[in-house]
């Protein structure tokens, strides 16, 4: 007979708090990240790409600006839900684990949403500058993957700051 009590733990036990940090820093995450794409990566992908994936002819840098807030502000929302859960739990609640969730974050939704979604979601609006998939052009990805990066480790490090142990 075993004496050992498991914890449970999931979406319910996340306060106020939490979820605000997660949604803040997202947004400001994605400043950081938008920054980047307006000045670093290669033209047109906050004006023209980001509307375009919503049917939205460019150039419109404020409604790219617009829906790249918007994502971030989700995918800020997404990191708090996912850290929920074991393995996560413990190192998103201290400053050097959240750095290095916030850097596989990073990774992750790189993966995930630059060199796959993003490609098949282009392609399927009918955008003619569609990456081809998956999207692992060179330097394009590389400068993604550490724009992705910058916007994490913000959301992750805020997450850790305002998480009650």
């Amino acid at each position: 007979m075993s004496t050992t009590t498991e914890t449970v733990s999931g979406l319910g036990t996340v306060r106020t708090n939490e979820w605000v940090a997660g949604a803040a820093s997202g947004f400001v995450g994605s400043v950081l990240f938008g920054l980047m794409m307006q000045y670093v990566m290669p033209a047109p992908m906050l004006e023209t790409v980001i509307p375009a994936m919503y049917g939205i002819d460019g150039p419109a840098l404020a409604v790219g600006w617009a829906l790249h807030q918007f994502h971030g502000v989700i995918l800020g929302l997404v990191y708090v839900a996912l850290v929920q859960f074991e393995p996560l739990r413990s190192p998103a609640r201290t400053l050097g684990g959240s750095v290095a969730l916030g850097v596989g974050y990073g990774v992750l939704t790189t993966l995930g949403l630059a060199v796959l979604v993003m490609p098949l979601w282009l392609s399927v609006v009918g955008f003619p500058a569609a990456p081809p998939f998956p999207n692992v052009a060179i330097p394009g990805t590389l400068v993604s993957l550490l724009g992705h990066i910058v916007y994490a480790v913000p959301v992750a490090v805020a997450y850790a700051l305002v998480v009650e142990n």
